[in-house]
């Protein structure tokens, strides 16, 4: 009787690497003049910023009366976008945190960009709910602290502030995290330069020396922040979702919402994980580190979550139907067939429909099917965080005070513009840092040898 042979896992690097090519390969784009792709993507990012610095400064200058905000609609776009950015903030953290502490080997092609997305996401978020106020100074009053101000103190009861201290939270933890990470590629870019560039590096990479002892510190930081920033996925999006959950507004008052806020920022971040991957791979070379194989698992991923995503939104019409509270049945009655019936028909189908797509494995594994499909699912949870706010606002108790909300110039440049700053930061990052982990790459050689570079895979079993 002959031994059953197990299945073979396909490599996480290919093209046969020893440590000096990985090294080579992952360092050349920070080391060698930026291709014309780079460029063309720069200027274009580097415009929709500065239109964006524009837009903010007309907003400051005019006042939000320059929105299309008004007395029942009073969380248009801004809100809407910095949900959205928040949700994508999430998925760098969940790879680098969560498939560091269960030791999932895949990561490694993808947690530095992802945790880059994290930092970079997080920043665009933070800016919009500062616009929101109008003056930008009053900022100040909503940090907590001994002052002169008498009583005048933040509202602790307020989702809106614990908003604050979660975002700053996540933010903190995640920079660490991230910049931990670099610190070892940030030496071996730093021992390649020369003059002022390597005295910059060193001093970036706390004259790293690869010793024993530095190993081990890193080692135990990097499982120490993994542990605090694995919680802070979950709680981060649940906390964004209380600014709704603990109103009484229907359609708003559910408890659903933190769980499924959390499974939809996850999917929205994976996705976004997804089209800087393959941007990043095409554009770098870096095809032989960001393989088939890490597309795939993403995708497995991109699959769950848009399930448990769907569930929920099927689980909402069933409650409301089933509470017999009118007013819950209407706002959801409004969602689907009312005014606002495109950006339902729209979240649905890019959140829900579209994914199963990937239960076809040669669609999984398509390149460009994953980049189309990438694009369209973050389109598709814009439109939930928009359908959840402005279809709900739209129509209050009071017929009378019904209105219907479209954005102004100024709303969609605020928007096209944090997507400027957003990839202007990820183009510069891609400049000064290895975009793939270098040592992580190397640990793969070394703790499975050829079994994970495509040499002799099938004499492996």
């Amino acid at each position: 009787m002959s031994a059953v042979v197990s299945p073979i896992r396909e490599p996480l690097i290919i093209g046969h690497k020893d440590y000096h090519q990985i090294t080579e390969d992952i360092c050349a784009p920070t080391e060698k003049t930026p291709s014309l792709m780079w460029v063309i993507a720069f200027s274009i990012s580097a415009s929709l910023l500065a239109f964006y610095v524009f837009c903010v400064g007309w907003t400051i200058w005019v006042g939000i009366g320059s929105w299309d905000l008004n007395r029942t609609i009073n969380w248009g776009w801004d809100i809407t976008n910095f949900v959205w950015w928040v949700g994508i903030g999430h998925a760098g953290t969940l790879i680098s945190a969560i498939l560091l502490l269960f030791r999932q080997k895949w990561r490694t092609g993808v947690n530095r960009a992802a945790e880059a997305m994290t930092i970079f996401a997080v920043m665009c978020a933070g800016q919009f709910p500062l616009i929101h106020m109008g003056r930008l100074w009053l900022g100040f009053f909503i940090f907590p602290y001994p002052n002169t101000r008498g009583p005048l103190w933040v509202n602790f009861n307020s989702p809106l502030l614990w908003d604050v201290f979660a975002i700053s939270t996540y933010f903190t933890v995640s920079l660490l995290f991230w910049y931990t990470g670099l610190v070892p590629d940030l030496a071996t870019v730093r021992d390649r330069a020369k003059g002022l560039r390597r005295k910059l590096y060193d001093m970036a990479s706390f004259s790293w020396n690869g010793s024993a002892k530095h190993w081990q510190r890193w080692e135990s930081l990097s499982l120490i922040l993994a542990g605090l920033a694995t919680p802070l996925v979950l709680s981060v999006h649940t906390i964004v979702s209380f600014d709704f959950a603990t109103s009484v507004i229907p359609g708003w008052h559910t408890t659903i919402f933190p769980p499924y806020f959390v499974a939809g920022a996850i999917f929205s971040g994976f996705a976004m994980v997804q089209t800087l991957m393959l941007i990043a791979r095409k554009v770098l070379n870096l095809e032989e580190y960001i393989t088939i194989e890490h597309i795939d698992v993403m995708n497995k991923v991109i699959l769950l979550t848009g399930s448990i995503v769907g569930v929920a939104y099927l689980t909402e019409l069933f409650i409301a139907w089933y509470s017999g509270y009118i007013y819950e049945q209407f706002a959801f009655y409004n969602r689907v067939m009312g005014p606002y019936w495109w950006s339902y028909l729209g979240m649905m189908s890019c959140n829900v429909i579209s994914p199963q797509i990937f239960w076809s494995r040669k669609i999984r594994r398509s390149i460009w099917w994953t980049f189309f499909m990438s694009i369209f699912i973050n389109i598709g949870m814009w439109f939930e965080r928009f359908v959840i706010i402005a279809t709900t606002l739209a129509r209050d108790y009071l017929p009378s005070s019904w209105s219907y909300y479209s954005p102004t110039w100024v709303e969609i440049g605020l928007f096209a513009g944090t997507l400027g700053l957003f990839f202007t930061l990820f183009l510069i990052f891609t400049r000064l840092a290895p975009v793939v982990a270098i040592a992580e790459v190397k640990s793969i050689l070394k703790g499975y040898g050829d079994q994970y570079t495509g040499e002799n895979a099938n004499q492996h079993h």
